[in-house]
């Protein structure tokens, strides 16, 4: 873990959406890019809305969170701003421009 959180890949953040049941796949893009394509079952929070959104979002501070962005810049500061308010299974796996999987467009 580094800085709380850990940094996974896309084959590996793949691995776990399609084989555990209550992961949560975190988006954490601008609406106006969610609106470009998005990974199938994912909840959507703006980084710049995780501190007040996120508790009622995500209840439960235990869940395992697998964390996004477009690039991977903003998924690591979200990363970091989860595990600052107590979120304690924390992935970042980040952007999805090298995600080589489908996504909903």
């Amino acid at each position: 873990m580094d800085k709380g959180f850990k940094k996974i890949s896309h084959v590996e953040a793949k691995k776990i959406i399609d084989t555990e049941n209550s992961v949560v796949i975190l988006d954490v893009r601008e609406p106006e890019e969610v609106r470009e394509g998005y990974i199938d079952g994912a909840v959507f929070i703006p980084n710049g809305d995780i501190l007040k959104k996120a508790g009622n979002v995500i209840p439960d501070k235990n869940k395992k969170i697998l964390v996004y962005c477009r690039s991977g810049k903003r998924s690591r500061v979200a990363c970091e701003k989860l595990i600052k308010i107590g979120y304690t299974n924390v992935y970042d796996f980040g952007g999805i421009m090298d995600w080589p999987f489908e996504i909903v467009m």
